[in-house]
């Protein structure tokens, strides 16, 4: 039972490669059904079930289970007379099974997940070369497990590593950010110091920015989820109130770093110019994603336009994640009592 959760089908959707396979042994045979069957701990299911409705059967009458206790094939030329299969309701029932010849579904270390079964209402011989054909197409159906479990475990594999180069770029834009921080209590000049303490506040969100993404476990694609988490940070790293409200809303995984630079870009924007407390919030919106970040402070100069701004790295930033996404910008906020804000539009996530 441990291989057959390792390789991980039960339940799986139909498949084409295994429907044809399940064909060729129906015509091989000339029988009406063919089944490629996964032996669970109470049912036997049916990853393709040719000639055949239904999708799994108790495990107790399947003949598949006897099949699975050994490893060559099982075959029952006339059920109705047959001492294994007398009092077995497949055979006796109405369903009226006189013909089986199962091979098991065997795993390079040795164990058995099912088989590749043909069977037939009328009794029949069956010949060694037909055998050895069906011990062949149940090779090409472990070939097909077999493939698949391997190319599972590489996205896996893939995905350990992508993590593991993220974890050190992350360290690397802390210790960065660490050595501008040092470097601005030691210069003498008040604005190159404050551009340096700005630097190294930028690096060290980018490196949270990296942080969260991958430690979003059960929450994948969840923007609000990822967005507070993240602004939780944020709010420790540049020293400034940031709250994120909003509705819970799904985004594709590839989305989700690109929106967390975004937020980052235009919160540590409103920490350096704005004043009070950033207010971020994300939400569904007419089939769009909305984000927005407001600020208490001054408000954006009169005559401020996005693209006439994006002469500053965190606009151009801005500009390109957001045009990268398919999406629009848009800032508002030139009444000195209602600060600065900043607008995002998403399109709805490709399906």
């Amino acid at each position: 039972m441990a291989a057959v959760r390792r390789y991980d089908i039960l339940d799986t959707p139909p498949d084409g490669a295994f429907d044809r396979i399940t064909a060729m042994a129906a015509r091989r045979f000339a029988v009406p059904i063919s089944i490629v069957s996964i032996v669970d701990e109470d049912r036997i299911w049916f990853k393709s079930h040719h000639g055949l409705r239904i999708s799994q059967i108790d495990r107790k009458p399947g003949l598949c289970a006897s099949a699975v206790l050994g490893n060559a094939a099982h075959v029952v030329t006339d059920a109705s007379v047959d001492p294994r299969t007398l009092a077995n309701p497949l055979v006796a029932g109405d369903f009226g099974l006189r013909f089986y010849a199962g091979v098991p579904l065997t795993t390079s270390d040795g164990y058995n997940l099912g088989t590749l079964c043909v069977i037939d209402f009328e009794a029949r011989p069956v010949e060694q070369s037909q055998l050895d054909d069906l011990t062949e197409l149940a090779s090409i159906v472990m070939d097909q497990l077999e493939l698949r479990l391997s190319a599972r475990k590489a996205i896996q594999q893939a995905g350990l590593m992508a993590r593991e180069i993220d974890h050190r770029v992350m360290n690397s834009l802390q210790f960065v950010s660490t050595l501008l921080k040092m470097q601005s209590k030691s210069v003498v000049i008040t604005d190159v110091a404050s551009e340096l303490k700005i630097a190294a506040q930028r690096i060290e969100a980018v490196a949270q920015v990296h942080r969260h993404f991958y430690s979003r476990e059960g929450t994948s694609g969840a923007c609000l989820a990822f967005l507070q988490r993240l602004c939780s940070d944020l709010s420790d790293v540049l020293d400034t109130p940031v709250r994120v409200s909003g509705e819970e809303t799904s985004v594709p995984e590839d989305w989700v770093q690109p929106i967390g630079l975004i937020i980052n870009e235009l919160v540590t924007n409103a920490a350096k110019h704005g004043a009070g407390i950033v207010q971020v919030d994300c939400r569904p919106a007419g089939g769009n994603i909305a984000l927005t970040v407001t600020d208490d402070g001054p408000g954006l100069p009169k005559g401020f336009e996005i693209e006439a701004a994006t002469q500053s790295l965190g606009m151009r930033v801005v500009t390109g994640l957001v045009s990268q996404l398919g999406g629009q910008v848009q800032a508002s906020g030139h009444d000195e009592s209602n600060g600065a804000r900043f607008s995002v539009v998403l399109p709805p996530p490709p399906q």
